[in-house]
Order: structure tokens, then C-alpha cells, then sequence
């Protein structure tokens, strides 16, 4: 499916930690001349600590709801947003933010995901108590393609290989990007 670019509308990156919606939103930002925003980050600055002690504080359940209530108060556009993979729990955040623009789901083989996981074990995951990353990956993965307007295949693609992917299915290539 290709959908067309809203000029005033956002693009928001869903996906596992791990599957590159930082990196990625950043660069698609920057080719598009949009603004960037990661909702992780976010949370990060709302806290004043590190998300892995925000997440280290609070039970998974209390941890959501803080995160829903940051997400559904965001009041941009023309934005690209990386959001923390835990954001498909709540209805509230996934309807919100369908309705900023389109939802792109960095679909990325778990392999992947546990090799750049194990590299910064410190990123703050939302797990429950003996939950692995594996149970959180096919728990999660039905839940980002219910959402997703658009799932892009990363694996064994280059960054710019990505963001030209995402750019091609968005139909932006044509916007003025001055």
C-alpha cells in the first residue's frame, strides 16, 4: 500500500527495541526537513533520569499509563516521531497517534532485534516479571501490524536504504524538502 504524505501530518516509527526507530527517524527527519522526536527521549526529559530508572521504578502497568498520558499530550506536526516499543499496549496511544499521520512498523527478525538488544542492555524495555525478550517480541509483533499503515522489512538494509523505502511508500519523494 502506498499512502500519500500529509504535509501537515507526522510519520510515526512502531517497532521492538532494537529495530532501529531512533536511528532511522532521525535520518527520515533530516530527508524530509521535518522535526524529530523520540517519545523515549521524551519521557527521559519529563523524569529527569534515564528511561531503564523510569522503567526500574514502577510496575509495567503504571509505566504504560505514564507513557500513554505523554504520548496522547504530544501537540506536533510535520514530525517525524521514533516511539518506545512498548506504545502498542494502549489503545488511547496507538488511536492517537493514527491520528497524527501514518503508523510505519519497522518489522525486524527477532535475531536482529536480540543481537542489537544485547549491545545496550541498558534501553529501558517495558517487561513484565520473567517475561524475555522473545515472549515480548510474539507478543508484540501481531499488535504493531494491527496497527501499522505501512510494515517495512529492514533486515539487511542500510540506513538510507530503509529511509529510501519508507519515502517510496509514503509517495513523499516529490514534496520540497527546502
Amino acid at each position: 500500500m502506498i499512502t500519500q504524505l500529509q504535509e501537515d501530518a507526522c510519520v510515526v516509527l512502531i517497532g521492538m527495541a532494537g529495530a532501529g526507530k531512533t536511528t532511522v527517524g532521525e535520518a527520515l527527519a533530516k530527508h524530509l526537513n521535518w522535526a524529530f522526536m523520540d517519545t523515549d527521549r521524551l519521557i527521559e526529559a519529563v523524569y529527569g533520569a534515564r528511561l531503564q530508572t523510569v522503567t526500574d521504578s514502577m510496575d509495567k502497568e503504571s509505566f504504560l499509563d505514564l507513557e500513554a498520558g505523554i504520548i496522547t499530550s504530544l501537540r506536533v506536526r510535520r514530525s517525524v516521531l521514533a516511539t518506545g516499543g512498548s506504545v502498542i499496549y494502549r489503545e488511547s496511544s496507538m488511536r492517537y497517534l493514527s491520528s497524527l499521520g501514518t503508523l510505519v512498523y519497522l518489522d525486524t527478525p527477532l535475531p536482529v532485534l536480540l543481537k542489537r538488544i544485547a549491545a545496550a542492555p541498558d534501553r529501558g524495555l517495558a517487561i513484565g516479571t520473567g517475561q524475555s525478550i522473545e515472549d515480548l517480541f510474539w507478543e508484540r509483533e501481531p499488535l504493531y501490524r494491527q496497527w501499522a499503515d505501512i510494515s517495512v522489512q529492514t533486515e539487511n538494509m542500510g540506513l538510507e536504504e530503509c529511509v529510501s523505502a519508507i519515502c517510496r511508500r509514503l509517495a513523499c519523494y516529490e514534496m520540497d524538502h527546502a
